[in-house]
């Protein structure tokens, strides 16, 4: 019997390192998220949560949010920075904003403005939509609406309106060019802006986006364009309008020695420009507050070195020491922290609908009486199989199984027969590879076989429309079965989704010491439910997920917990094939249509009846208003 305990899955999942003490697995063996009741902490199993919708008719796949999390990671935020100036008397103040483009949907959009307000937190917007998205939901004077990225004359026209209506809307120059346009239509609106300067900072940063910093950065101005920029704000009268300092070093920044000395340098130009008259109030030092993915708290690209009070108390001390020294005031600091803030939120579940074994520990059936002598000294190998002749054997079964495979392109062996040499040899390379583990030294031959008899696990989902960072930039997303936890996984599968596309697979996973191959699974009978999740998908996904396959957005349901019961609230029918159709321009009218007419000659022309005709069609439409996703 197995000694399996739910320990053993924690350990074996890392729940309880990259969890943040959001997730946990109780001792039924299911995965459970840990929602504030009232004063309460209460573990929901995630399993219930998808027996609930599935009893209300809702299909998988479904992404999950949590709406108590982002309140939390909003608490955890804000009181980090609070705790950390009255810690080290720092004079100035903490005020985050979202950056909108980390997760735009206008449930997330909603909450952060709701659960923020006590905080005065506010948004940060990169274009013309995202700021009109903003103005709609962000009303608290005393929080900032920060406007990064390009703006035409409508999108300062509109930025420079809200400051008129009571909006602390703060203007950010990435370009040059920017603040000619700026002042134009200051004066041409009789209404005075709020400015920042963003400036590329020479200090490389690390992890992933590592060139989001340094000289070869894409927006920021340099030191030299700095200095222009203020000497024509000095000419324009307009120097009075300059309050803000931003830099931003990139997401995911995986390690507090680089974000120290970025923040060095940052806070050295920003003494300067107060030095050159600039009432400089506001020091933003942009986004890079890593998620730690993995939990391995290292400087991993998918980790990080130092938890969120550490990162409040550097970027303090950092700012404090170098305003002290030139007699500066005490800024108050900004940070973008949006993967920080979001990453949490959301949780994808899916469900395995089939199952490609290439491990065969159960023995086969023997070759038939008759069969090709080739086969039976294939079965022979079995009985010589022991850990001194394991490279022998491997080297056997290799030879004989491509032998019968020669003499099937021959015509010798039927392909019945091919079957039963197939399955040999799987089992043998399955046995093979189970005594290599206990091996001190594996022959280079026998060290792939692992890898070899990994199986493949059809998930329902797309990896390019829930999670395209796992197939863009390889990000590692935490992902575990989410019941059965109780028992021991004994199989080990690569993840493919239902696109018709070899890259639609997860075949990276986070494993204790590295990067893994495989994903521990428990074994799946054939109709057997078994359902995986994808945690930590909040930042970025849903925004960045596309068409591939017109597979569109799956079900959103937002879940919490009252009075001790779960509670599904914000439910959003994923994609119908009508909607993804509309998508990429096609009219699904006009599909019935021509599909109608071409069912209508068929008709006449006698291959199918006129009731044929109706079943065909009433399946035609039903298939227009389902889920792009598969269905029971």
């Amino acid at each position: 019997m197995s000694n399996w305990s739910i320990d053993d899955a924690r350990e074996l999942y890392g729940v309880q390192r990259w969890g943040n003490g959001y997730f946990d697995i109780n001792t039924d063996g299911e995965t459970v998220v840990l929602l504030r009741d009232g004063e309460k902490e209460v573990p929901v199993s995630l399993q219930k949560i998808i027996e609930g919708l599935k009893e209300r008719g809702s299909a998988m796949p479904q992404q999950l949010r949590f709406r108590d999390l982002l309140d939390r990671r909003i608490e955890h935020l804000n009181e980090s920075f609070r705790s950390a100036i009255a810690e080290t008397n720092f004079q100035g103040n903490y005020r985050g904003v979202y950056p909108i483009k980390v997760n735009q949907q206008q449930q997330v959009i909603e909450e952060i403005t709701e659960f923020g307000k006590k905080y005065n937190y506010g948004l940060e917007a990169g274009s013309k939509p995202e700021l009109i998205a903003a103005l709609a939901y962000m009303h608290d004077p005393d929080a900032y609406l920060i406007c990064n990225g390009y703006k035409d004359d409508e999108f300062i026209d509109l930025a420079l309106q809200a400051v008129e209506m009571g909006i602390r809307v703060i203007l950010v120059l990435e370009m040059p060019s920017e603040l000619a346009a700026i002042i134009k239509r200051s004066k041409a609106l009789g209404i005075r802006p709020e400015l920042g300067i963003r400036f590329r900072l020479s200090t490389k940063s690390e992890g992933h986006w590592a060139e989001s910093g340094g000289d070869r950065s894409v927006f920021g101005l340099n030191s030299s364009q700095l200095i222009d920029a203020i000497d024509l704000l000095k000419a324009e009268g307009y120097l009075d309008c300059l309050t803000l300092f931003h830099y931003h070093q990139g997401s995911q920044l995986p390690n507090i020695r680089a974000i120290r000395e970025a923040a060095t340098e940052a806070v050295r130009v920003f003494v300067n420009l107060a030095q050159e008259g600039a009432p400089m109030e506001i020091l933003d030092m942009g986004g890079g507050l890593a998620v730690d993915y993995d939990g391995s708290h290292s400087n991993f690209s998918s980790s990080c070195n130092y938890t969120l009070t550490e990162y409040a108390t550097n970027l303090i001390e950092v700012v404090q020491k170098h305003c002290d020294e030139s007699s500066i005031p005490h800024p108050t600091l900004v940070t973008e922290s949006g993967r920080a803030v979001v990453a949490y939120y959301s949780v994808l579940v899916f469900n395995i609908l089939d199952v490609t074994k290439f491990s065969h520990p159960d023995e086969p059936d023997a070759p038939e009486a008759g069969a090709h002598d080739m086969l039976f000294n294939l079965w022979d190998i079995r009985n010589r199989i022991d850990d001194n002749n394991l490279q022998e054997c491997f080297n056997d079964a290799l030879f004989y199984r491509d032998q019968v495979r020669d003499l099937f392109r021959h015509g010798v062996v039927n392909l019945r027969e091919r079957a039963v040499a197939e399955k040999i040899y799987w089992h043998l390379c399955t046995r093979i590879a189970q005594k290599t583990e206990h091996l001190e030294h594996v022959p280079e031959a026998l060290q792939t076989l692992q890898s070899n008899l990994i199986d493949f696990y059809y998930a329902n989902f797309s990896v390019f429309q829930s999670l395209p960072d796992a197939w863009a930039i390889q990000q590692l997303f935490p992902i575990m079965p989410i019941h059965k936890l109780d028992q021991e996984p004994t199989q080990r599968a690569i993840l493919a989704d239902i696109t018709c596309d070899c890259d639609g697979k997860i075949d990276r996973f986070i494993d204790r010491d590295s990067v893994s191959t495989f994903l521990r699974v428990h074994k799946r009978e054939s109709g057997e439910e078994y359902n995986i999740a994808a945690f930590l998908v909040g930042a970025y996904q849903e925004t960045l997920g596309d068409l591939h396959n017109l597979l569109g957005d799956p079900h959103v349901v937002s879940v919490s917990i009252e009075d001790g019961e779960i509670t599904y609230t914000h439910e959003v029918e994923g994609d119908s094939v009508a909607d993804v159709l509309s998508y990429v321009e096609y009219e699904p009218k006009d599909l019935e249509r021509r599909f109608r007419s071409f069912a209508e000659k068929a008709v006449r022309q006698g291959t199918i009846t006129a009731t044929q005709r109706k079943i065909i069609m009433e399946s035609y439409k039903a298939g227009l208003s389902g889920y792009t996703y598969y269905e029971d």
